[in-house]
């Protein structure tokens, strides 16, 4: 849609091709369904949240940096607000307000939807691009600007064309996984823990044992592993699984410290003292976690809480504060929020988006391989490449 408009500001017609029965199907359930549009900061911040090929942005980035793409939105009618993290989101907290404002936006300026799936790109005898094929025939056109998405969350129209197509005409593919995914674990706890959704803890990412990432946020257990905000967020850290071990320590209680945690279930002991170590952690830990840290504590269910000995009771405390998930893999890329890997940009104009192998042919957004961690950073990659590829494509097109 951001392509589409901008070459149709610049006086060119433009065909919008568009499967779905509405615009923007995958744009309307970002953000949880409220559209982390943007994040609010500068481009030079924005690099540091790219880890995949963010220098190839930095064109694109500081011709659209994120204060224009909020500047652009607000111009369009929706009313932005910013959060914690930078993170900027529709005040409406409506991601479809924002699909709905773009797709005004394209009929005001009289961009055409066109219903049909694209099939293939066509080239003429000079090697650049003379038109598309279609699942109803064939369209001539003057450029042709690929924003197909990568593969996932295919139902809402990702199902690689793009990335097809491209191939199809010489270009190099990176390989294709997900980023920002949730993650497999080999430890059984995670499937008895299923559904637990620890609110307000801290996930450390270990890689060979070295600290790769810490936030603070909320997770959930699920019958494969962990998923959730924070773990979809350490998941785009956590790019070598062939070669490197991972590994996830949980803080549950981040507000403490070992010693002050510690004089807490000092308090918990003294008043269950004559319970059972299984029953006497009660207002300690959630329901679903206690069978599991008395488990992984080593202390037997039923040894009396007055009999615990100092350095049990401190094991105890160390698992509250750093409690160990595995982790193997990710799921599928079709479940990942964002595909890593896509048209290698290599072979990609970073100044105007457009292909160095077929003249006329652009591309914009998750299609390349470009991705970001979460926090609106992969929606303005978007709006950014979307945004160079149309002025790119549409000047090319009127200076003809």
């Amino acid at each position: 849609m951001m392509a589409a408009g901008t070459v149709a500001e610049l006086g060119c017609r433009v065909l919008l091709a568009e499967p779905n029965p509405k615009l923007g199907k995958k744009l309307r359930i970002t953000g949880k369904g409220r559209c982390n549009v943007t994040n609010n900061c500068s481009v030079r911040e924005f690099m540091t949240n790219v880890p995949t090929n963010g220098k190839f942005l930095y064109s694109s980035m500081t011709a659209f940096p994120p204060e224009d793409v909020m500047a652009f939105f607000e111009g369009i009618g929706v009313a932005l607000k910013t959060e914690r993290g930078n993170r900027v989101f529709p005040v409406s907290d409506s991601a479809n307000e924002v699909a709905d404002r773009l797709g005004d936006w394209l009929n005001r300026i009289g961009v055409e939807i066109l219903r049909n799936r694209i099939t293939d790109i066509l080239t003429g005898e000079d090697g650049s691009v003379c038109g598309v094929s279609t699942d109803r025939g064939e369209i001539p056109c003057r450029a042709v600007i690929v924003c197909t998405g990568g593969v996932s969350y295919p139902a809402t129209g990702s199902t690689g064309d793009g990335i097809i197509m491209a191939r199809n005409l010489g270009h190099i593919i990176k390989p294709l996984r997900g980023s920002l995914v949730p993650l497999v674990s080999p430890d059984g706890f995670c499937e008895e823990m299923a559904g637990f959704a620890p609110r307000n803890v801290t996930v450390t990412v270990l890689e060979d044992g070295k600290e790769i990432y810490h936030e603070l946020g909320e997770m959930l257990f699920s019958h494969f592993g962990v998923t959730g905000p924070l773990v979809l967020s350490a998941s785009a850290h956590m790019r070598r699984f062939e070669e490197r071990e991972y590994k996830l320590l949980i803080d549950f209680k981040p507000a403490l410290d070992e010693d002050k945690l510690d004089e807490r279930v000092l308090r918990d002991f003294a008043k269950y003292q004559n319970r059972d170590f299984g029953n006497a952690l009660v207002e300690l830990a959630p329901k679903s976690l206690i069978p599991v840290l008395v488990r992984l504590s080593g202390i037997p269910a039923h040894t009396k809480v007055h009999s615990i000995t100092r350095e049990q009771r401190r094991k105890l405390v160390s698992l509250l504060k750093a409690f160990p998930v595995r982790i193997s893999e990710t799921r599928p890329v079709s479940d990942a929020i964002v595909t890593s890997g896509g048209v290698d940009v290599k072979q990609i104009n970073p100044r105007t988006m457009e292909s160095k192998l077929i003249k006329g042919l652009y591309f914009a957004g998750e299609v390349l391989d470009v991705d970001a961690y979460t926090g609106g950073f992969n929606l303005q990659i978007a709006w950014a490449t979307g945004r160079c590829a149309g002025m790119a494509a549409g000047k090319d097109i009127y200076n003809d």
